[in-house]
């Protein structure tokens, strides 16, 4: 709901910085990356001993194997004990979400996998510190293990963080990501809604004509450098068991170059667009509409393309920033109501039917836009603060 004022707490959010770094703090963190790599692969092992044998293995199990591990090699015990303890917090939450998911019986598809080992070329470094693992002295990062890391501030600290994230990414950056607690920061009244259905055509179709968002293509833009570099790196790879040559390396950074311009691009577009859509609107119907089903389908590069959960993702993190409400409508049956009379069709529409025609009412609209108008009716929005507005049986819920 609306903030009454700027003390209102939003909740927590990440803020990403790049890191300057010596030769020496980044073959300290390279060391701690392994150091926890191990940690993770060991309890990879003794997760797959104890599902043999029917017993547990939570993590105060794994965090006393950790202590026995730390006593056992002088090499672990070396590195700093947080990030090897929070890499097990990471270990047991993977875990137990795959776990969760097998008891609910979703399909293979649905599913998140066991944790893996971590292989040493494939696994990117993440190393997470709490309080007791670091602080901001004089600009720049300290972490436990005496590593210090130069931090490009582009942006003030809003408050004081309660965890760091350092990472690499695929072109040998670091980063670090500060969870801080962010308040509220309410934007004027505007006394207008707005409903919005998800698809592959266009990104989001909305109830309002000027906040459609269209299907930007950046990644079929940029499919033809993609594919040259992987033309390179296929022509350069060595045999197995060689190094890569000078070449191959060269082009595989190309390769992930031209990758992260386009996660940029998307990201840019969907926080410009939910900026613009939260700025003009008290209240949100989203659809909260999961793809993943269609990375099985013959829209799987389209739909990925669309970075339609990216998007959503932003929408709720601006309208939660902005103190306004977001409704997540289930999708289901979206495209067989009416948002006129509430009627609903006897059978699915084909994809290729892109008009909706009630058969009670014989109200006839776009079949996307009608969409919306049912996200509105559903989350009680239509007309504007009507509950008895929404349908029996639906089903929506405030984004948290």
């Amino acid at each position: 709901m609306r903030a009454s004022d700027e003390t209102r707490d939003a909740g927590h959010a990440r803020y990403t910085y790049r890191l300057r770094l010596s030769r020496a703090a980044g073959r300290a963190l390279l060391a701690e990356w392994d150091r926890c790599r191990w940690v993770w692969n060991s309890c990879v092992a003794t997760s797959r001993q104890a599902h043999r044998d029917g017993e547990q293995c939570g993590p105060a199990h794994l965090d006393k194997l950790l202590t026995g591990w730390r006593a056992g090699y002088e090499w672990l015990r070396a590195g700093g004990s947080v990030p090897q303890q929070q890499i097990i917090r990471d270990f047991a939450k993977s875990r137990a979400k795959a776990l969760k998911d097998i008891k609910a019986r979703l399909p293979m598809r649905q599913r998140a996998g066991m944790p893996r080992f971590k292989r040493k070329h494939l696994a990117a470094p993440s190393l997470n510190y709490t309080l007791r693992g670091f602080r901001v002295k004089d600009s720049r990062l300290h972490l436990a293990g005496g590593i210090v890391a130069t931090v490009v501030w582009s942006r003030e600290l809003p408050a004081v963080p309660s965890s760091v994230r350092v990472y690499r990414d695929v072109l040998g950056h670091w980063y670090a990501s500060f969870v801080v607690e962010t308040r509220v920061q309410p934007l004027p009244e505007t006394g207008r809604v707005i409903g919005i259905d998800w698809g592959v055509k266009e990104t989001a179709t909305t109830t309002s004509e000027d906040h459609d968002l269209p299907h930007a293509q950046h990644g079929k833009d940029a499919v033809a450098k993609l594919a040259r570099y992987q033309r390179m790196m296929a022509r350069r790879r060595a045999p197995r068991g060689k190094a890569q040559s000078k070449g191959y390396r060269k082009a595989q950074r190309q390769a992930a170059k031209a990758h992260k311009k386009i996660a940029r691009q998307r990201q840019d577009t969907a926080r410009t667009w939910a900026k613009r859509v939260v700025a003009d609107h008290d209240a949100i119907a989203v659809e909260d509409f999961r793809p993943k089903f269609l990375a099985k389908t013959t829209m799987a590069r389209k739909a990925a393309d669309a970075a339609i959960t990216a998007t959503k993702n932003e929408l709720i993190t601006m309208g939660r920033k902005h103190g306004r409400q977001v409704v997540l409508v289930d999708p289901k049956n979206t495209t067989k109501d009416c948002a006129k009379c509430g009627a609903r069709t006897k059978h699915a529409l084909p994809l290729s039917e892109r008009t909706y025609t009630c058969t009670a009412c014989g109200h006839a609209s776009a079949r996307d836009k009608n969409s919306a108008h049912v996200m509105l009716v559903r989350a009680g929005l239509y007309p504007a603060g009507d509950e008895s507005g929404r349908p029996p049986g639906s089903q929506s819920r405030e984004a948290a």
